[in-house]
Parts: structure tokens; sequence; C-alpha cells
């Protein structure tokens, strides 16, 4: 029998490899303040997200989910490399998002 040959993993080309950043950046959905993400402050963040979404011509649903959903699309994309402080500081932002929209948590 002929033995199979492992294929080597291809290193993903130049831009290939952040698309998640690229989604971000260029989302149909929102049109995001330089840095969002980036604030320590979970008020700022869901204020910039809030103000984005009501601002937002392309949306595709209401303020409040497209909001929510670019958060918890960073969030999820970030995965294992986001470290504990930050997920704590995202997962605050997404309470003070519910908060300013008027919503029940």
């Amino acid at each position: 029998m002929a033995q199979r040959r492992s294929k080597k993993r291809r290193s993903p080309k130049r831009g290939a490899k952040r698309w998640s950043a690229r989604v971000t950046r260029t989302s149909d959905a929102l049109d995001l303040d330089s840095g969002v993400f980036r604030s320590k402050d979970p008020k700022r963040i869901a204020a910039s997200l809030k103000r984005s979404a009501e601002r937002s011509k392309r949306r595709k649903s209401e303020p409040f989910r497209s909001a929510m959903s670019m958060l918890t699309f960073y969030t999820n994309r970030a995965g294992k490399n986001l470290p504990a402080s930050r997920r704590r500081v995202l997962d605050q932002a997404k309470q003070e998002l519910r908060r300013q929209f008027g919503r029940a948590p």
C-alpha cells in the first residue's frame, strides 16, 4: 500500500489572514468610529455603537440589533486571543447598550 503524505498547511495569503478586521471596517450595517472597540469604557463603546447604528442608512434591521450584532461579532471573532479583562469590558458594553436602548437584560 502506498503511504499517504500529509499536506503541509500553507500560511494564508496576506490580507486573507484578517478577514474579520476587514468586516469590522467595511461593514454594510454600520460606519464605526475609529478604535471604538479599544476603549476601556463600556459606556463609551455602547454610546458609539448606538450612534453609529442610529445614523446608518444601510442597516438591514433595527438599530439595537445592528449594534448588538457588531459587538457580538467582534467578541466572537477575537475568541481565545481576547484577554479576560477586555471580554469583561465588552460584556459590560453589551449590558450598557441594552440599557441605552431601554431593553431589559
